[in-house]
């Protein structure tokens, strides 16, 4: 049984630094360039969050950690980002990685935001399927060098519209 909780255990911001790197270069063969740029996200999530507006959520499958997600603010009012959705190999396919977006969208609205935005690229088909099942729509793609193994891949801008009305 997976369930999920806030990322505020020792090691958890860590961990999805680490599971980033391991499972992307396992997958996709992504070097360090990627595990740096999760690191990126994740110290500036650390470094200051509001926790009124922003968090990250664990996944747990027996006891251990197998998922993660986070939420932020945009660089425009009323905007958050989702960022740094992961399921490990392990338990994909168990439903965590639509639970922790559901979740996701659920403290956004809660908080107030308008709408959601992500950045994903076109190799991640099984969290593309996520996002289109939880309401996002695909706004924009731009090729993008990609960040090792794969060579160049398609980086993909969606977008969801919460409830919410200001």
């Amino acid at each position: 049984m997976t369930v999920l909780r806030r990322a505020d255990r020792p090691g958890d911001l860590g961990w999805i630094v680490m599971a980033h790197g391991e499972e992307y270069q396992r997958q996709f063969g992504w070097g360090a360039g990627f595990e740096a740029l999760v690191a990126r996200i994740v110290a500036d999530y650390a470094a200051g969050h509001d926790p009124d507006r922003e968090a990250a959520w664990i996944a747990e499958t027996g006891g251990e950690r197998s998922g993660c997600v986070m939420l932020a603010a945009g660089d425009e009012p009323g905007t958050a980002k989702l960022r740094v959705l992961l399921v490990t190999g392990a338990a994909r396919g168990g439903g965590a990685g639509s639970r922790l977006v559901g979740e996701c969208l659920a403290f956004a609205e809660k908080a107030g935001y308008r709408e959601v935005t992500l950045w994903t690229v076109d190799l991640c088909v099984s969290a593309r399927r996520i996002y289109e099942a939880a309401g996002f729509t695909l706004r924009a793609q731009e090729p993008h060098p990609g960040f090792g193994g794969a060579g160049q891949v398609t980086g993909q801008t969606w977008v969801k519209r919460l409830g919410y009305l200001v």
